[in-house]
């Protein structure tokens, strides 16, 4: 049941008013409302994918596609700065008529050349349709070294997933034998020693320090380019980027590399400091991936990154600190050369495949950035632009190694120093690697770039000496509203989103010229004397990068940090070795259907679906599905819950909502009359909350994007005052308004068998409670499956203090109006 919310009065029958048909082809089907539509939508296309998956889909067997060429790599309109001379030629590949490939929304062009051609493992090319062959021999019932599948589960919930202590692990290792001792029995360890000891013994998993292998289900081959409807580029994942493309090129000049797939090598480094037994040693753990999995497979932790190896910082003392041998040790890491002719590798679909491995972006903060780059600190790692002046209005050439090059044989390291902030002595590790350069190639970072930099420890620190200096409460609300507090914000959701097209970019960049016009507050009331500042400025090289990789969220520090808890050697060791594991017994079939994995499934939701915060979900990709609690609060009868709620016509909603639920199908639905209609009068099941999973790659999720949250209904909210949050509800399919979403508050949920105006400031939407004519709140009974997800409301404050009588849990009651928050998370701003 929920409280409906809009702008104006909503009459009862408006629903009835709509006539709204199945969007899927020879079907056909009408519908007299939104929730006759889901449902059918649910039961008779329950396979059907949320349209963003057309994304997803691996290449065809043969990849000669692509719509024509487009010649706008310079890309004027967007007033970046050209990429390198070596994209250029790519705008001579014109596929022949009819060679691209439609998926869902988009046309896919791929390489001509770096085809990804399957072989055997002598590296001759094969027939293209033949079947995978066996993955392993394994017997399906060697769970070598377990001794049963219980076993082995057991070892990876307690190691992996739940990540328990040995003390807590020898605690319930005896709570567990105190319980099977009378059954003349024991559990599957003796304790943490023994646990700990079976996985070391797993024979899969080892990574040596010469060598590393990884595999993916979701994997690309060949480098693309998606092209919109509308013939404009749309970036995604890693290889939808000009860089592998222009890679494939260059690396096609060589005709015995035809039919080989790119793999590039993604690196990340983030400096740590290890105390136990190393005397506070600093270390840069060294990660790496690689550009040929889906991005949501990298950011949702999915062994997407791995752990290759520690770095150890030397220390000195002060006296040695500014030894420029010491600095230049610290400055130059090395890493073991790459192959550059091809090379014959076994890939996740069962084949082999040759292969050209290449060294892409370097994920790293700024402080790595310039050690790595050999550049100055204060200095960009990726173009000319003065450090004194890093924002200013003049054109910024790039930097590139060439250049460096040059300059570094003509100046003195002084001059270098001083006026180019390039550190001659250190020459960066990239420099002798194949088509490598270390200024291109260095990542966007939105976790240190944007979150902290720009906006933690610039805009943050910013208001807070903003409104020191004025003191005046009145006079800094008054400046306040000078400054267009949407422009970063948008260009942080924008920037965030798993796919980018042409038309993102240019919204991306009007955010940006925004923010740049309106921060100029900060300088003319004297709290910062210039926006010289490396991570701020990083901000202008967005647009390029996207261009280049992609989009942002697949090349993020947020990755490489995420593993800082998995980065002590053989805990991480051990780690790969339980997820090598499952990874083969898997594939012997040996982890089909339910056992103790979906005993621990089950009991990972009803224990999480009490929790507060959404949380990421692995499984097939729809729009969104809601589901009840697994238990309810209680069972009662109709009148019973209808007193409750205060609701004296709750039997009658009852009978108007089985009328339309019947007739939802009906193109010419009876008019509900009371007297005739089916009635209810039996008992009902209440439930306090409901789990909503929806769609939201740009959010963190799960490797299909997947995401889920909680949303609650209950009379009393941990011991205090009742909790009823809001939610999306879906309306119209042709209303153009939060994408024909409205807003509505639950006040119960339970089961039984048998928009808006537009606040041009904020950018967010304003709604106010809908009443019926006598002014009585609109309250109907939905089916849950009209439910998006959860939505976050904003009061609009008055110019008045609140009574301190008003707490949080009145809040949508008191107000007239509210904020539609689609700053709430990045799946929020896509769909308000």
């Amino acid at each position: 049941m929920a409280l409906s919310c809009s702008h104006s009065p909503a009459p009862r029958s408006f629903s009835k008013l709509v006539r709204l048909s199945c969007p899927f082809a020879d079907c056909g089907c009408m519908f007299m409302n939104k929730s006759g539509l889901t449902k059918h939508t649910r039961t008779q296309h329950s396979r059907a994918l949320h349209n963003r998956q057309s994304f997803h889909q691996a290449a065809p067997r043969v990849h000669s596609p692509s719509p024509e060429a487009r010649a706008d790599h310079n890309h004027p309109d967007f007033g970046g700065p050209n990429p390198d001379a070596k994209f250029e030629h790519q705008d001579d590949f014109v596929p022949e008529d009819g060679s691209w490939v439609e998926l869902g929304p988009l046309f896919r062009a791929f390489h001509p050349s770096l085809t990804g051609l399957k072989c055997d493992a002598d590296g001759n090319f094969i027939d293209q349709n033949a079947p995978q062959p066996p993955r392993t021999d394994t017997s399906p019932n060697d769970w070598t070294p377990y001794e049963s599948r219980i076993t082995f589960e057991m070892a990876e919930f307690l190691f992996s997933r739940n990540q328990t202590s040995a003390k807590q692990i020898d605690t319930l290792l005896d709570l567990w034998a105190a319980l099977l001792i009378k059954h003349n029995d024991a559990p599957p360890f003796t304790g943490h020693c023994d646990l700990y000891n079976t996985i070391d013994a797993t024979p899969l998993g080892d990574v040596p320090w010469e060598t590393f292998s990884m595999s993916y289900n979701e994997i690309e081959y060949v480098p693309y380019r998606d092209y919109t409807a509308e013939d404009k580029r749309c970036f995604k994942n890693f290889f939808s980027g000009d860089w592998t493309w222009g890679q494939a090129d260059i690396i096609a000049q060589n005709e015995e590399t035809h039919g080989s797939s790119f793999v590039p090598l993604i690196i990340g480094s983030d400096k740590t400091t290890v105390s136990v037994a190393t005397g506070h040693t600093e270390y840069h753990p060294l990660y790496m991936s690689i550009g040929n999995i889906f991005n949501s497979t990298r950011h949702a932790h999915h062994n997407g990154v791995v752990l290759v190896g520690f770095l150890a910082i030397p220390k000195t003392t002060k006296e040695h600190a500014g030894d420029t041998d010491y600095c230049n040790f610290r400055r130059q890491m090395a890493i073991k050369p790459y192959m550059n002719a091809p090379d014959v590798a076994h890939f996740p679909d069962g084949h082999f495949h040759r292969v050209i491995y290449g060294l892409g972006p370097y994920i790293a903060d700024y402080p790595e950035q310039v050690l790595l780059s050999g550049v100055v600190q204060g200095w960009c790692p990726k173009c000319l632009a003065d450090r004194r002046d890093l924002d200013g209005d003049g054109p910024c050439l790039r930097q590139c190694e060439k250049h460096r090059e040059l300059l570094t044989k003509e100046l003195k390291y002084g001059k270098l120093w001083e006026e180019y902030g390039i550190v001659s002595d250190v020459v960066p590790f990239m420099n002798d690697y194949p088509r490598a350069d270390i200024h291109e190639l260095i990542s966007p970072d939105i976790l240190h770039q944007i979150i902290k930099g720009a906006f933690k420890d610039h805009l943050v620190d910013w208001v807070e000496s903003y409104l020191k200096i004025t003191h005046s409460a009145s006079h800094a609300v008054q400046v306040m509203d000078d400054i267009d507090n949407s422009a970063f914000l948008d260009f942080c959701y924008i920037v965030r989103c798993d796919t980018l097209t042409e038309d993102d970019l240019l919204q991306l960049q009007d955010a940006l010229h925004r923010f740049h016009r309106y921060q100029e507050i900060f300088k003319t009331t004297g709290v910062t004397l210039n926006f010289s500042l490396p991570r701020q400025h990083s901000l202008n090289h967005y647009l390029l990068l996207i261009w280049l990789f992609g989009a942002p969220n697949g090349l993020c520090s947020s990755i490489t940090e995420s593993k800082h808890i998995k980065a002590m050697l053989l805990t991480n060791q051990r780690l790969d070795k339980l997820a090598a594991a499952r990874v083969d017994f898997q594939a012997c079939g040996m982890l089909r259907g339910s056992c103790l994995s979906e005993a621990l499934h089950k009991l990972r939701k009803r224990m999480s679906i009490e929790g507060e915060v959404g949380e990421t979900v692995d499984g097939p990709t729809v729009e969104a599905h809601v589901e009840l609690a697994a238990t309810p609060r209680c069972r009662c009868d109709v009148h019973t819950l209808g007193d409750e709620l205060k609701l004296p016509n709750f039997p009658q909603m009852i009978q108007e909502f089985l009328h339309d639920q019947t007739h939802a199908t009906d193109l010419n639905p009876p008019v509900f009359d009371p007297t005739s209609a089916l009635l209810f009068s039996g008992n009902v099941s209440i439930f306090n909350s409901a789990a909503a999973s929806f769609y939201a790659p740009s959010d963190l999720s799960g490797s299909g994007g997947m995401r889920c949250e909680h949303i609650r209904a209950v009379p009393s909210w941990r011991g205090g005052a009742p909790r009823h949050d809001c939610v999306f509800v879906n309306m119209n399919t042709d209303a153009d308004l939060m994408n024909g979403l409205a807003v509505a508050q639950v006040l119960c949920f339970f089961s039984f068998n048998n928009r808006t105006s537009f606040f041009r400031y904020t950018g967010m939407y304003v709604i106010a409670p809908a009443t019926l004519e006598d002014d009585t709140p609109d309250i109907s009974i939905i089916h849950i499956d009209c439910i998006f997800r959860a939505a976050h409301l904003i009061p609009v404050y008055g110019s008045n203090f609140l009574p301190r009588a008003i707490t949080i849990h009145d809040s949508y009651d008191v107000f007239r109006s509210y904020f539609v928050n689609k700053y709430a998370d990045h799946h929020a701003f896509e769909i308000a």
